[in-house]
C-alpha cells in the first residue's frame, strides 16, 4: 500500500485548514465530507495514488467553493442576480443526456457551465473574454495530459474538453453532496449516505455557482444536467421550482453494459485491481436506486413539467428530437437555433474520438437480470425504449 493514509479526521481537518470557509460552509460540508472521508480511509483496494486522487479531489472541491464564496464577498452583487429559466437533463446515464445538453447548449439563447469555467470559476467568467480566456486553454492542457493510456477510453464514451457542457455534479461536489465520488471510487458506505441524506444545502451551493457564472455572461435561460437529480428530486424542485425538466430513455440492458465500462475505465487509475463481476452488480443497483425516486415522485405530483424522449428517436433525427422539446416547453426554435445545433452535429460526430465498446457478460450479468430490476421501469415507459 505504501504511505500510511491519515485517519479520516486528520484527512477532513488537513483539508479543511487549506481553505478559508465561514461557519456556514463549514457546517455544510461537513457531513459528506465525513461520510467520503471514512469510507476512502476504509477502501483498501485504493492505490497510494488512488487515495492521494482521492484526497486532491477532495482538496480542489473545497478550493472551488471557497472561491466563489470568495468573489461573493469581493462582489456582493452577485447575491442579487436572479438565475434565468432553467431547463434540467435527467435520466439514467448513456440515454442522450449529455448529447442533448450539448445540442441546447449549441442554442446561443441557452448557456450551459462548461468544463473550464466550473474547473476554475474566479474570477467570474466575463462575456467580453469568455472566448479567449487562458483558463480555457490551461483545462485542454490538463485534458491532454491526464486523459493518456487506459484514460484515453474515456473519451471515447464521453466528450471532455474546455467548451464541452459540464454536468451539475461537478457544482454539487463543492458541497459534498454529489454522488460523483461513487462513480470514481468504491465507496458504498458514502453512496449510501447520499441517499438518506437532506441535500438542500447542496442545491443552496448549486444556486451560488449559476450566480457566479451567470453574473457576468448571462443567457436567456440555461440548460443543466447530471443523473443524480432523481435522487434527491425534492430538494431540486425546492431550489428551481419552475424549472422544467427533460427525461430521455433508452434500455437499461444497454445502458448497464455502457456505463460499466465507462465506470470500470475511469476507476482503473485509483485500483491496482478491479472485480467485473462486483462492479456490474454495483452498477445494476446504483442506478436503479435514482429511477424508483425520480418515478415515485413524478407519480405523487403530476404538476410537474416533464418532457420525456426516446434515445432512438434523438439518435435517428436530433434536429426533430430537439425542437419537440422546444415546441413542448413554448420555447421559440430561431433560425441560430438550428443552425448552432447542426453546427455541433457536424463536428461532433458519434466517433470522434473512437468507439466505446462494451459487453454485458464481461460485467457477469444476463438481459433477464437487467431486465429483473428494471421492469418497473421498462414497463412505464415502454414506448420510449
Amino acid at each position: 500500500m505504501g504511505a500510511v493514509r491519515p485517519a479520516a479526521a486528520e484527512l477532513i481537518e488537513a483539508s479543511l485548514s487549506r481553505v478559508a470557509l465561514d461557519a456556514h460552509d463549514t457546517q455544510g460540508v461537513r457531513p459528506g465530507l465525513e461520510a467520503l472521508a471514512e469510507s476512502l480511509v476504509q477502501e483498501t483496494g485504493l492505490t497510494a495514488e488512488g487515495f492521494q486522487r482521492a484526497h486532491d479531489g477532495i482538496d480542489d472541491s473545497l478550493r472551488r467553493l471557497a472561491a466563489i464564496r470568495a468573489d461573493c464577498r469581493l462582489h456582493p452583487e452577485i447575491r442579487r442576480v436572479q438565475i434565468a429559466p432553467q431547463v434540467f437533463i435527467l435520466g439514467m446515464p448513456r440515454c442522450g443526456t449529455s448529447i442533448l445538453h450539448a445540442l441546447l447548449a449549441s442554442d446561443p439563447q441557452f448557456r450551459a457551465p462548461l468544463m473550464w469555467e466550473v474547473a476554475a470559476p474566479s474570477p467570474p467568467p466575463d462575456a467580453a473574454t469568455f472566448d479567449t480566456d487562458p483558463r480555457a486553454t490551461a483545462f485542454d492542457d490538463y485534458v491532454r495530459a491526464a486523459f493518456a493510456g487506459e484514460w484515453q477510453d474515456v473519451l471515447k464514451a464521453h466528450p471532455i474538453g474546455a467548451r464541452v457542457p459540464q454536468e451539475c455534479g461537478m457544482m454539487l461536489e463543492t458541497a459534498f453532496c454529489s454522488a460523483n465520488p461513487a462513480m470514481m471510487f468504491r465507496v458504498p458506505a458514502f453512496f449510501e449516505w447520499f441517499l438518506h441524506t437532506d441535500t438542500s444545502y447542496g442545491y443552496e451551493v448549486h444556486r451560488a455557482w449559476l450566480q457566479q457564472l451567470q453574473w457576468r455572461n448571462p443567457r436567456e435561460r440555461w440548460v443543466l444536467k447530471v443523473q443524480e437529480h432523481m435522487y434527491h428530486m425534492p430538494e431540486l424542485v425546492a431550489a428551481y421550482p419552475q424549472a422544467v425538466i427533460v427525461q430521455p430513455h433508452r434500455d437499461p440492458v444497454t445502458v448497464i453494459a455502457s456505463i460499466s465500462r465507462l465506470i470500470q475505465v475511469i476507476r482503473s487509475n485509483s485500483f491496482a485491481a478491479q472485480d467485473p463481476v462486483a462492479l456490474g452488480r454495483e452498477m445494476l443497483q446504483l442506478w436503479n436506486h435514482g429511477l424508483v425516486r425520480s418515478m415515485q415522485y413524478r407519480a405523487a405530483h403530476p404538476e410537474l413539467k416533464v418532457f420525456d424522449l426516446s434515445y432512438r428517436e434523438l439518435a435517428a433525427d436530433p434536429v426533430k428530437t430537439v425542437r419537440g422539446i422546444y415546441e413542448h416547453f413554448g420555447i421559440e426554435f430561431r433560425p441560430e437555433s438550428e443552425s448552432g445545433i447542426r453546427r455541433w452535429l457536424a463536428e461532433n460526430p458519434a466517433d470522434k474520438h473512437g468507439r466505446h465498446t462494451y459487453k454485458l457478460e464481461d460485467y457477469g450479468l444476463t438481459q433477464r437480470d437487467v431486465r429483473d430490476v428494471y421492469e418497473p421501469y421498462m414497463e412505464a415507459y415502454r414506448e420510449y425504449m
